[in-house]
This record gives C-alpha cells, sequence and structure tokens, in this order.
C-alpha cells in the first residue's frame, strides 16, 4: 500500500514549500472567463463576508517526484494556474510596493547554478505545448495583458487553445483587479486574504495511487466530465515509461475536437452507443452523459471496449471513429473525401441534429454504395421527422435500437449479404415510418412559412426541389452537389420589405388578407441568383417577371414560362408539377404552396 500524505495548505505556504509540474499527458488548462471570474468573486465574497474566515477551494491531488519539493499535479490544476496567475498580476499591479519581493518568491525561486549563474525555477511549470513559455513570459515581461500579449505575439510563440486560455486569464484576472481594487491598499488586502486565509488540502502518493484518489474523488461527484475519467482510466492500464507515448494520441483526439469546437462528451456517447451495445435499466439503449462513466467501469464493459486489455488499440479505435466522425459533420466520406449524399444530410441536418452520427458510425465500415444508399434513405427519413418538428426523443430511442442492427449488418462478410440486410432493414424500419408520417408532413407544410424552422433548413427545402427539376430539364441522372442551389438567395416573389403602393394594392385586391403573413409562406418562396434579386428588388410581381426569366434554374423560371418538348418527356413531366402564374396573389400563393408540397414528395422518397 502507497503512503499517503495529507497537507493543509495556505496558498502563500503551498507556493512557498512546493514546485508543482503538469505533466504532459494530463489535462491542459481549460478555464474560460466564467470560471475565472467565479473563483475570484467568491474570494472576494467570502473576504467581504468575514475576512478573518478561511475559504477552501477543495482538493489537490499531487505525486512526488525524483526531487525534493516537487510535485506532479494529478488533479487540480485548473486552480493551481488560475491561482498562480492571480499572483503575477498581483505582483505586476503592486511593482512597486515592498510586497512585491515576497509575491515573487512564490512565483520562482533563484538559485546558482555550477557556474555561479542564476538558475529560475517556476513554483508551477505546465509542460504541456508551449506553456511554459507563455508561463515565463508573463512572468518576464511583468506587464499589462495587452503588451503581454503583443510581445508574446512578436515572439513567434503560439497560443492556440490551451495557451489562449492562458494569457485570457491572466487578461481577466488583470482586469478584475483593477476593477474591483483600484486603491493598492484595498488590493494589498486583498492579496493577503489569498494569500493567509485560502486554503486546499493537498493529497500526496505515488503516481498509481494518485490516479486511483482522482478517480474515487469524481466517481463521489466531484470534479471532472466522464472524458477525463475515461482518460484517466486509460493512463492507469499503463506504465509511466508509456505516458508520452499515450500521451500524444490522447492529444490528437483532444485536438481535432477542440479545433472543430465539438463537444467532446457528445462523441464520447455517440462513440459508445454506434459501436457497443447499450443495456439499461430503462430499456432503451440510450446511454446518458451522466452514465457514461458507471457504464466504462462497469466490468463487463470494460472487457467489451478492451481498454484495460490494451489501451492503445482502444484509443486508436477511438481516434478512427473521431476521423469518420468530423468528417460526417463536415458532410464527407469516412476517409474526407467528398460525398453528395453525406454533403446533403449534412445541409439538412446543420447543427441543430445530430443523432444520425450514431447510424452513421455504425456503418461506417460498409462498402461505398451501400453507405451511399443508406444515407439517402436515411436524409428522406429524417426529412419526414424534422420538417414536421418531432420529438428528437422519440428518434434517440429508436437509433438506439437500430445502431445494433446496423452493426450487424456492417460485420458480414459478403456485400450481397450486406445489401439484403440492408434492404431489409430500410424495408422494416425506415420505409414504415415514412409511410405513416406523410399525413403529418402534408398538414405541416401546408402551413409552411418562413420561421417554423431554421432558416437554413428552408433553403435546404428550396435547393433540393431546384434541383430535383433542373435534373429532369437537363436530363441528368448523375447526383450532383446541392451547393450550387443553396448558394442561391432566398426570394419573396411577394416582396419582404414593400413599397407602400405595392403593398397597398396587395390589400386592395386581397380582402381580409395579411401581408406580412402571406409574404413568408412556402409558396411566395423561390430562390434566384443575388445580381437578379437584387435588380427584382421590391417591385411590383409583372415587372419581377423580367428577371425570373434570366434566371439559370428552371425552379424559378417556370414561374413565367413552362415549355413543351414532345410528348413524353422529362420536362413534360416535371411541368406537372409546376405552374406558370400570370398574377400573383394570395390564391396563386396557395396554390404554388400545394404544388410544392407535391414536389417535395417526390423528391423525399425512399
Amino acid at each position: 500500500m502507497s503512503q499517503i500524505t495529507n497537507f493543509k495548505f495556505r496558498i502563500r505556504e503551498a507556493f512557498k514549500q512546493c514546485y508543482y509540474l503538469v505533466p504532459d499527458y494530463q489535462r491542459e488548462y481549460v478555464w474560460k472567463e466564467k470560471e475565472v471570474t467565479r473563483l475570484l468573486e467568491d474570494i472576494t465574497n467570502e473576504m467581504d463576508g468575514n475576512g478573518e474566515t478561511e475559504y477552501f477551494i477543495g482538493t489537490i491531488i499531487v505525486s512526488p517526484t525524483n526531487q525534493a519539493d516537487h510535485f506532479e499535479v494529478i488533479d487540480g490544476q485548473q486552480r493551481l494556474t488560475t491561482f498562480f496567475l492571480l499572483l503575477c498580476a498581483i505582483k505586476s499591479i503592486l511593482d512597486d510596493q515592498k510586497q512585491k519581493h515576497s509575491i515573487d518568491q512564490l512565483i520562482m525561486s533563484l538559485d546558482d547554478d555550477l557556474n555561479g549563474e542564476p538558475v529560475m525555477t517556476l513554483r508551477l511549470e505546465p509542460r504541456y505545448e508551449n506553456a511554459i513559455e507563455i508561463i515565463t513570459k508573463i512572468i518576464e515581461l511583468n506587464a499589462d495583458p495587452i503588451i503581454t500579449r503583443k510581445a508574446i505575439k512578436a515572439a513567434g510563440i503560439s497560443t492556440f487553445g490551451s495557451l489562449d486560455n492562458i494569457v485570457e486569464a491572466y487578461r481577466i484576472i488583470y482586469s478584475y483587479l483593477n476593477c474591483n481594487y483600484p486603491d493598492v491598499t484595498d488590493l494589498k488586502k486583498y492579496w493577503g486574504y489569498i494569500g493567509n486565509q485560502v486554503v486546499f488540502i493537498q493529497i500526496a502518493t505515488e503516481l498509481s495511487s494518485a490516479l486511483k484518489i482522482f478517480e474515487t474523488i469524481n466517481e463521489r461527484g466531484v470534479g471532472l466530465n466522464p472524458m477525463d475519467l475515461l482518460k484517466n482510466l486509460i493512463f492507469r492500464q499503463v506504465g509511466q515509461n508509456e505516458f508520452g507515448k499515450l500521451k500524444n494520441e490522447w492529444k490528437d483526439i483532444t485536438k481535432a475536437l477542440e479545433e472543430k469546437q465539438e463537444k467532446p462528451l457528445r462523441f464520447l456517447r455517440y462513440y459508445l452507443m454506434s459501436n457497443y451495445p447499450i443495456a439499461n435499466k430503462r430499456n432503451d439503449h440510450i446511454l446518458r452523459e451522466d452514465e457514461i462513466y458507471d457504464w466504462i467501469v462497469n466490468n463487463e464493459n470494460a472487457e467489451l471496449c478492451g481498454y484495460r486489455r490494451d489501451p492503445f488499440a482502444f484509443v486508436k479505435h477511438l481516434k478512427d471513429n473521431l476521423v469518420c466522425y468530423l468528417a460526417f459533420i463536415e458532410g464527407k466520406d469516412k476517409d474526407k473525401k467528398s460525398n453528395v449524399n453525406t454533403e446533403d444530410l449534412s445541409e439538412m441536418c446543420g447543427g441543430a441534429f445530430s443523432l444520425h452520427y450514431i447510424l452513421l458510425l455504425a456503418i461506417r465500415s460498409l462498402p461505398k454504395e451501400l453507405f451511399d444508399s443508406f444515407v439517402n434513405n436515411l436524409e428522406v427519413f429524417l426529412f419526414y421527422y424534422i420538417f414536421t418538428k418531432t420529438p428528437t426523443k422519440e428518434l434517440e430511442r429508436s437509433f438506439a435500437l437500430w445502431a445494433g442492427e446496423l452493426r450487424e449488418i456492417a460485420k458480414q462478410k459478403d456485400p450481397a449479404v450486406q445489401k439484403d440486410m440492408l434492404d431489409s432493414f430500410v424495408s422494416t424500419r425506415l420505409v414504415p415510418s415514412v409511410q405513416s408520417k406523410q399525413m403529418e408532413l402534408k398538414a405541416f407544410l401546408e402551413n409552411y412559412s418562413l420561421g417554423i424552422l431554421q432558416y437554413y433548413r428552408t433553403r435546404y427545402f428550396l435547393a433540393k426541389i431546384a434541383q430535383h427539376v433542373q435534373k429532369h430539364i437537363t436530363g441528368m441522372n448523375e447526383k450532383r452537389t446541392l451547393k450550387e442551389f443553396t448558394g442561391l438567395e432566398i426570394e419573396h416573389i411577394l416582396p419582404d420589405n414593400p413599397a407602400d403602393d405595392v403593398r397597398n394594392s396587395f390589400v386592395r385586391n386581397n380582402p381580409g388578407i395579411d401581408y406580412d403573413k402571406y409574404k413568408i409562406k412556402l409558396g411566395n418562396l423561390t430562390l434566384l441568383q443575388k445580381p437578379l434579386n437584387i435588380v427584382a428588388g421590391n417591385d411590383y410581381y409583372q415587372r419581377k417577371c423580367e428577371q425570373y426569366k434570366n434566371c439559370g434554374f428552371y425552379f424559378t423560371r417556370s414561374l413565367v414560362e413552362t415549355p413543351t418538348v414532345g410528348n413524353q418527356s422529362s420536362v413534360n413531366r416535371i411541368n406537372q408539377f409546376l405552374k406558370v402564374f400570370p398574377d400573383w396573389n394570395a390564391a396563386t400563393i396557395d396554390e404554388r404552396q400545394q404544388l410544392l408540397i407535391n414536389l417535395a414528395l417526390e423528391v423525399w422518397r425512399i
């Protein structure tokens, strides 16, 4: 049993007696303005309430190194780093005061090397990325945040991600002190309270025990999220000599998520639900964020994931899934290549819907043809749900169950078997759902107007219809990118911002009709190139028709003309869903809305 020591430290005592090393495998500095400001305000409130009362900031877990008084920080580096930056900011502001020297000693120590040259040792040394360079620069400059940031930039030091968090935290602290303690006497008092009355418990033990304590504390509801705890679990499976290698692997995961500003917990939840059977008392196969850690540490699930048996293989599997996940978000193939099918799905779902990633991850290994076919059908299925505003909870239960079925399909070695199973899945799972919601979709679209759903989804709706119409006109069967249509502007045929005479004319010719209600109806919307849209402006319909004739896309041009080509041509077939409108009024807007509904049922069909 490893020896465990506990010390109650005041901030002044801790930074005077200890040197804290943040190992490069640990979580980097992630605190933002909310967390930093809350800590500063809590201290202020406690001091103002009763300056003689201690303020307890929790437990810090450390592991001793082979250097005396040097400790690796296992848990608590966010708080320690923030207090260290606070020391730097206070020292800078009190630069001409006698307190400067005592604070200096808490920030660093100066000793002479074998050559008699002074050597600076920081009391807190973060060993990830360029963090030590950032910290050293802040100390050397001893200046306000503006000068500090400029100097860091001039020195060519990267401030990406967590490094920028450090610089920004210094700014937030500096600004807080200047705003709340402009009088030097008050700031000295604030520093006196921090140094002497802010306390924490420091638990020190050898590394493996420290990691276990870290895990135990967090199991009891104190501290980090399941992604951090998973990292801790994995690091406990390897020797310290492999920390560097594992750290680099894990860094690839966290950095990729950070760069794309994706939520780590959402990815982790989808990863587990797509790759492993989820059993729970609710029997809904859903894994909630607050259930992730308990699921992972379960012995049966741990064996299923294999992170204890082969942590590097598990991390590689996690990374492979992340690559696919981020590619799907961008509307690309799992190999990051362009894919018009995933692109269309992404256009519709946007950032407001993400549950489908569970299914895409479950079938990511399917041959491209089968994968694309499924994505097309999934797009239709989700269209019916999104464009009826069906609660996502209903879908989540279905997707959690279907993920297991799709995994079994993906495991098959024979593509022919995979195709048969996938066809069966579509016919038994997706098709009945789509058929059951047709009347609901029609009712929803009958009342559809701009603003009922996100603007980009209205643009997506019009773009898909415009593309469908254009395919019939050109005779092109190959599926092409939707971007040439989503790049068009939404045109209000009845002007969005009409001149008084235009509005008055409509009201006069359509008694009892609300102009503002009809101008945003689906039937009043089309797509138009920006130059034409500018020229069309807010004019009368008859004058706008000249610009509609010049539109490069038949969907809008058909408002003015629908030429007949032969007897059985694709042009004539699509013309059945279109109509020329010599005039534009409430009745024609309603009529065109019905035409668009009929077209939608053709476009979104499994």
